[in-house]
């Protein structure tokens, strides 16, 4: 256990065995069941979470109960995106899982011990919030300067695993449109797509070879 978040880390940094124990001993392993939640809007919440496997989402509710997806978190992802380390803070959404998962968590406060035993960390912790940073600021600006159709493209190329993943309704709901446009958009670009798709050998001869005569 804990395999994915070692890799992970040492993308930015090497740490020793000794290091890497001291990363272990620091996170609690918990399992989530499909739709349960991780944290619910209201709660105080003190912990950052890393997806060791499944897939979870961060989510607020509008007027009429409308879901708002700010994030999801496949493998390999933190969550939520941002890390208040000074104090503790009510929730603004509800993070659940969209399958069984099993996520890695550690308290403020044993994280900010963490960074102290092993200072080389301070760098992947920061490389990781930057990349959160400007997935975000991709995101807005997405969000502001493209068509619903140019959004979902987006998404598509940039989270080609989430949309095989994730329900198109929840995709419609990060991009902030509607689940019909979504839908009709994506007929779209299948069309256009089978369009340019090259007109293969066995086409031409299906194509060309004559009608059969009783």
């Amino acid at each position: 256990m804990m395999e994915l978040l070692i890799a992970d880390i040492s993308k930015e940094v090497l740490l020793n065995k000794a290091e890497e124990e001291i990363v272990k001993a620091s996170f609690i392993v918990k399992k989530l069941r499909k739709r349960q939640y991780l944290m619910q809007f209201g709660e105080v919440f003190r912990h950052l979470f890393f997806v060791e496997k499944g897939m979870l989402r961060a989510y607020l509710k509008g007027e009429k109960d409308v879901e708002h997806v700010i994030q999801f978190a496949p493998e390999g992802s933190w969550i939520p995106d941002s890390f208040h380390q000074l104090e503790d803070l009510e929730a603004l959404y509800n993070i659940d899982a969209l399958e069984h998962s099993e996520v890695l968590y550690i308290d403020r406060e044993i994280y900010q011990k963490l960074l102290a035993q092993v200072p080389k960390l301070e760098k992947y912790f920061r490389v990781a919030m930057q990349k959160r940073l400007y997935a975000l600021h991709m995101r807005v600006i997405n969000y502001l300067t493209h068509f619903a159709e140019d959004k979902y493209k987006m998404f598509v190329d940039f989270y080609p695993e989430i949309v095989q993943r994730v329900p198109q309704h929840m995709i419609a709901s990060y991009l902030g449109i509607k689940p019909e446009t979504l839908s009709r958009n994506r007929k779209k670009m299948a069309t256009r797509k089978k369009e340019k798709e090259p007109v293969t050998e066995s086409k031409v001869q299906k194509a060309t070879l004559p009608a059969v005569q009783d």
